[in-house]
């Protein structure tokens, strides 16, 4: 999903900027690519849910599930985290068609709860699942983010952003935390989300760059489970591991403050908005630990 829409993004962001002023008027061909592309996305994401996903399950009448507890909140970070990439996204994409910045923010804003929420709705008719409020809470969590900054700012003054490295304990899960390509989306332990923003926003400094961020992320560890921890998997026992959170403080880089006149690396810069880079990082954690990291990924 996230390359998908990285590409269209960038592939938008290399043709043309977006029009200098509301009076600009919206261009058809422009507001018909970001329809249709968005349109293909979506109907290709429930396709998926459908045929593949929900494929074996069985269907059952609607229901609730409270996983509010579930992975220490990880997952709520990782819900908030793709609403805001694709509201982001849509809002650019809108301006970039013409469509004049309020109706953008409020358009291209909402469409990450809305594009998540029907995710939601088939949880709650199938098997295993059920539809989950902390979820949803999320998903408009990451929505408002985005709006909330331009209409307040006229700019996402805070960047949410992802970091991933496999953890140390996907080797030792036998498979439950995911092996090979799967692996980024199981292994929990080995995400963390960012709140990134420039340091002149914190400490007005004229020798530090605009582009230069400071970071505050959450990550989890020792979770292997939802709720508590599997002992075994795959008929293999897994170690004994203490669930615990991680706090941490880190520098970044805001590629979309870079000045670059090349218009193909200022569209791979503006694709970059949402990754965090590895830089040393300080690690306060919930096992009474303080860590620093001279790397973190």
């Amino acid at each position: 999903m996230i390359i998908l829409i990285l590409t269209i993004f960038q592939g938008l962001l290399s043709q043309n900027s977006m029009p200098p002023a509301d009076t600009a008027g919206i261009n058809k061909i422009r507001l018909a690519t970001v329809i249709g592309t968005t349109s293909a996305f979506y109907i290709s994401g429930m396709s998926y849910l459908e045929y593949i996903w929900y494929e074996d399950v069985a269907r059952v009448p609607f229901h609730f599930y409270n996983d509010l507890k579930a992975y220490n909140q990880l997952d709520k970070f990782g819900h908030a985290y793709g609403a805001y990439l694709e509201s982001y996204i849509c809002y650019h994409a809108y301006r970039w068609a013409g469509v004049p910045r309020n109706k953008a923010i409020w358009y291209g804003g909402l469409m990450g709860f809305f594009m998540q929420l029907p995710i939601e709705i088939w949880d709650g008719i199938y098997q295993g699942w059920g539809f989950s409020l902390g979820d949803a809470a999320a998903n408009a969590l990451g929505s408002a983010l985005v709006i909330g900054q331009e209409l307040a700012f006229r700019e996402q003054i805070v960047k949410y952003k992802l970091s991933f490295s496999r953890s140390p304990y996907a080797p030792l899960a036998n498979g439950y935390l995911g092996k090979g390509f799967n692996e980024f989306v199981l292994d929990y332990n080995g995400h963390t989300y960012w709140l990134s923003t420039g340091i002149n926003r914190i400490i007005p400094v004229k020798t530090i760059p605009d582009w230069v961020n400071v970071s505050v992320g959450y990550g989890i560890g020792g979770v292997i489970g939802s709720f508590y921890n599997k002992t075994t998997y795959n008929g293999q026992t897994i170690p004994e591991f203490e669930r615990h959170r991680r706090f941490l403080l880190s520098l970044d880089i805001d590629f979309t403050k870079i000045p670059v006149k090349n218009k193909a690396l200022k569209a791979l810069f503006s694709s970059m908005f949402m990754i965090k880079l590895p830089f040393p990082a300080i690690e306060f954690n919930t096992l009474g630990e303080q860590k620093f990291h001279p790397l973190y990924y």
